[in-house]
């Protein structure tokens, strides 16, 4: 059997781990963290299965590469919820909803009763919102596990504490690493996440608040858990979040809805994504190795396209060597 190590065990290293078992690879997978955790930016994810939305401000690639996202989650394990996405914006900032429309598509208009009809959380804050139908979401920890979990009943091994250097020999080497690959075209952009937890807030889907300055995204996780998200920052740093972004997090959500204020906060959460240039991933031959990266904010999105690029170039390789 063709053997491959795949190094980093993110949603990037299990996803084509989980493609390259498919292809007939007998994988191992290797990873520095102590196991999964924090120390993984797939650990902050958000989790949205969001194509359509995603195109306000990415390329047509995110659309057409992440449309089967959903499709290939709910095959490998995890529990997707297909609720859509519902996109917001406060009176005074209605030109960036129409700004969102303008560079979207796939999606329905609605008044304040459409908006409440799909959030009853939201009723008489909102007089129009954009509703996405066809997107989902799921929980990136959940899924991890999922995917973890498939990989070693087919036979693969992951293997934690192991530096790339320390990696097996393989027939192919996959480098998932991210930033931590030390790719000379790769820059850091950093994400800072809350936490929170209310039970005076119910909803069912993904809800986008937008702003000139401030756009977050509000994630239900159940049992009045929220992820609270979208800073951008041009930086690899990993370490901090600062008082600024947390103000503005938590201001926009209170935006979205004053019982916000109460929430208690249970987790802060910081990473830097990797990026290429054009912000979208890339499968690709370098020294040897095949390297998967440059997800910026679309890894769970984007990686069950990317993975199956990954294991085509594997395949291609070995049939090379033949």
């Amino acid at each position: 059997m063709r053997r491959a190590t795949i190094i980093g065990a993110g949603v990037a290293g299990l996803t084509v781990a989980t493609e390259l078992q498919a292809a007939g690879f007998k994988t191992v997978i290797v990873d520095r963290a102590d196991g999964q955790g924090p120390a993984q930016c797939s650990w902050w994810a958000g989790g949205m299965l969001a194509p359509w939305c995603e195109r306000e401000s990415a390329e047509e690639p995110v659309v057409t590469l992440g449309v089967e996202a959903a499709d290939w989650w709910e095959r490998n394990g995890a529990v997707v919820r297909r609720n859509g996405t519902l996109v917001v914006a406060p009176g005074r900032d209605r030109s960036e909803l129409q700004r969102f429309a303008r560079r979207t598509r796939n999606f329905e208009t609605l008044d304040g009763a459409g908006v409440a009809a799909v959030e009853p959380a939201l009723e008489g804050r909102f007089s129009t919102g954009l509703f996405f139908p066809e997107e989902a979401h799921l929980t990136p920890r959940q899924a991890i596990a999922a995917l973890a979990e498939g990989v070693v009943a087919r036979g693969g091994r992951i293997r934690f504490g192991v530096e790339a250097e320390d990696a097996p020999e393989a027939d192919v080497v996959v480098d998932c690493r991210g930033l931590a690959a030390g790719l000379a075209d790769l820059r850091g952009v950093k994400g800072e996440m809350l936490v929170i937890r209310t039970p005076e807030i119910e909803f069912s889907r993904p809800v986008r608040l937008l702003h000139p300055r401030h756009p977050i995204y509000v994630v239900p996780r159940g049992d009045g858990v929220f992820m609270l998200g979208a800073t951008m920052i041009e930086s690899d740093d990993r370490a901090r979040l600062t008082v600024r972004s947390m103000l503005e997090l938590l201001g926009a959500a209170y935006a979205l809805h004053p019982a916000f204020a109460e929430a208690e906060v249970l987790e802060i959460g910081v990473d830097a994504r990797p990026a290429f240039p054009d912000n979208l991933p890339r499968a690709f031959w370098r020294d040897g190795r095949l390297h998967v990266n440059g997800f910026y904010r679309h890894g769970f999105l984007l990686s069950p396209a990317l993975a199956r690029q990954a294991a085509g170039l594997a395949l291609a390789a070995m049939e090379e060597k033949v």
